[in-house]
């Protein structure tokens, strides 16, 4: 059953692992300083929380610190994704697991194409990742 415990499972093995990966970890290191990474995990947790279970618990807007990433591509997109998708699939039940996954592909998509279209870049191209392909 999805809950706040669920959630925040999710958020820190998730973050976890992105600090430890190769392509994501020097991204996330640049952006958050140390001493701001319970802040941050905090937030993510109310994120998810207001995304998933649909509580007031979330002030802010996701998108602006990712648009503020130089060299931000599908490659951190997709990477981001299969951490993100083995994080929910061990922690989760397949039900909430797929739940956690629609959204984070929805996501995924939406900043890419915020992405492009803040560097002036055609949108026309970029289709949404499928979580078959990760």
């Amino acid at each position: 059953m999805l809950d706040e415990a669920m959630i925040r499972l999710v958020v820190h093995g998730f973050y976890d692992e992105i600090r430890r990966d190769d392509l994501l970890g020097p991204v996330f290191h640049d952006a958050i300083q140390p001493e701001a990474w319970p802040r941050h995990l905090a937030k993510m947790c109310d994120f998810w929380s207001a995304t998933l279970l649909r509580t007031s618990r979330y002030e802010g807007r996701p998108l602006p610190p990712h648009l503020a990433i130089s060299g931000l591509g599908v490659a951190h997109f997709r990477r981001w994704l299969k951490l993100f998708r083995a994080t929910v699939h061990r922690i989760c039940p397949p039900e909430v697991a797929a739940l956690f996954m629609d959204r984070a592909l929805r996501i995924a998509h939406s900043f890419r194409l915020a992405v492009a279209f803040s560097r002036g870049e055609t949108t026309m191209g970029i289709e949404p990742i499928a979580e078959k392909e990760l």
